[in-house]
C-alpha cells in the first residue's frame, strides 16, 4: 500500500513521475513528437522518462515498464501551467 508512512518515498516517486516541467500545449508536443521522428522523450519532475508518441491523432505516454496511458483531456490550462489527463496510472521502475 503506498499510503503507508513507510511508503512515503515510493508514493512520491510515482506523483513526481507525473508532473513534467514543462508547459506544453498539446499543439507544441505534436510537434515534438513529428520533430523526433515519432517518438519525444518526456522528462519528469521525478526523474522517470516517458516516451510520448502519436497515432490517428491520438498521444499515448508509455511508461519505463512498457504500460500505455492514452491522453483522455488535453490542454487543461492552470494558473501554474497545463494539465494533459491519462487513462492509466504510470509507474517508475523501482
Amino acid at each position: 500500500m503506498l499510503l503507508k508512512r513507510e511508503n512515503k518515498a515510493q508514493l512520491t516517486k510515482v506523483l513526481t513521475c507525473h508532473v513534467a516541467a514543462a508547459n506544453a500545449m498539446s499543439t507544441a508536443n505534436e510537434k515534438m513528437i513529428k520533430d523526433d521522428k515519432g517518438t519525444h522523450d518526456v522528462k519528469t519532475v521525478g526523474g522517470c522518462v516517458l516516451k510520448a508518441k502519436e497515432s490517428m491523432g491520438k498521444i499515448t505516454l508509455t511508461d519505463e515498464n512498457g504500460k500505455v496511458a492514452p491522453v483522455t483531456i488535453a490542454d487543461v490550462k492552470q494558473s501554474n501551467g497545463v494539465i494533459h489527463v491519462i487513462g492509466k496510472v504510470l509507474l517508475p521502475k523501482m
